[in-house]
């Protein structure tokens, strides 16, 4: 094991974990380590998936899911929009197929930006234990939604993610309206 209690938490071990694939990542981190990670952590591990879908071209906006248990990650992703040209490939459902087939009701969703109306959909219809939300400075509406459907939502904002989505939606409106309305909207 690489990452164990010992180890400091910084960016630099979160950007490995972001960047690592899930099922390598009990190679990585033992379980003490897991266990340390608080939600900030795993925020934070959402928040810098975004960024590697920004510097691949891409929406940023990433999700990390993991065990409420065991507090390990079984499930991340990024908005893959323009990088596999897949209109519903968001941060949660990236999320969610990289987790499979899993009882959702036992783990908890941390997503880097208020869910559009699918992926809130997604999240009720799986059975999530919690939402946790990086931002909804930039956009938000779903979480009443959310939490009708009994799904609690936690807003746990980031502040490099708020500046990051604001900076992006500025450069790249036409995008930011396709991801979340589809194409025809951005060429009206």
């Amino acid at each position: 094991m690489l990452l164990s209690n010992q180890t400091e938490l910084n960016d630099d071990v979160l950007r490995v974990i972001a960047h690592m694939p899930t099922r390598s990542l009990s190679v990585l981190m033992d379980k003490t380590f897991a266990a340390r990670l608080s939600d900030a952590d795993f925020m934070r591990i959402a928040v810098l998936l975004a960024e590697k879908s920004l510097d691949e071209g891409g929406c940023p906006i990433g999700a990390v899911i993991i065990d409420n248990t065991s507090r390990q990650i079984v499930g991340k992703g990024h908005n893959t929009l323009v990088q596999e040209n897949h209109p519903y490939n968001h941060g949660e459902t990236s999320a969610i197929r990289d987790a499979g087939r899993i009882d959702f009701s036992k783990t908890t969703l941390f997503t880097s930006l208020s869910p559009c109306q699918v992926c809130a959909t997604l999240l009720y219809m799986r059975g999530f234990s919690r939402v946790v939300v990086g931002d909804v400075t930039n956009a938000s509406g779903t979480e009443s939604l959310l939490q009708s459907k009994g799904v609690p939502v936690q807003i746990l904002e980031d502040q490099q993610g708020i500046k990051r989505y604001a900076r992006f939606r500025k450069d790249n409106p036409d995008l930011d309206l396709e991801d979340w309305r589809g194409l025809s909207a951005a060429r009206k």
